[in-house]
């Protein structure tokens, strides 16, 4: 019997996502939308001296999977760098499309059910595609200080 999509976890993640509230003057900002359900997630980062994601803020309107990954991500972020985040979405993006084992990001493992539901991967990528491109802008702008 196949593991049902939505679960108590997923909806538990979807319910309680950390740093829901933009930053006043992020560094950085991305928002990413998914065209096949209207899902988006906008986040927004600040760096440290260290170079590593110091703030983050996020706004999410999306579906319960995109939420739940929202939450997976604001609940690790800080402190990475803005090539671990590179590194993430793309290692998401691998195993969603089957091209790779599941990333070593807390949690992902929950989305499982999703791999044959090909239509809810974007929903599942968008707050990590945000996220990576937000310290990356972030980044250039530190380099430009």
């Amino acid at each position: 019997m196949n593991a049902p999509l939505y679960n108590t976890e997923i909806l538990r993640l979807a319910a309680t996502i950390p740093h829901q509230a933009r930053l006043a003057e992020p560094m950085g900002s991305s928002e990413k939308r998914s065209p096949i359900c209207g899902s988006r997630v906008t986040v927004d980062i600040n760096l440290g001296d260290d170079g590593r994601v110091r703030e983050v803020g996020m706004l999410v309107r999306a579906c319960a999977l995109g939420q739940a990954s929202s939450s997976l991500l604001a609940a690790e972020v800080i402190g990475k760098s803005p090539e671990e985040l590179a590194a993430a979405r793309d290692a998401l993006s691998a195993w969603l499309a089957g091209e790779d084992g599941l990333p070593a990001w807390a949690g992902f493992d929950l989305f499982q059910p999703a791999l044959p539901h090909s239509a809810r991967h974007a929903s599942i990528r968008l707050a990590f595609e945000a996220a990576a491109e937000a310290a990356a802008q972030a980044q250039s702008a530190r380099e430009t200080i």
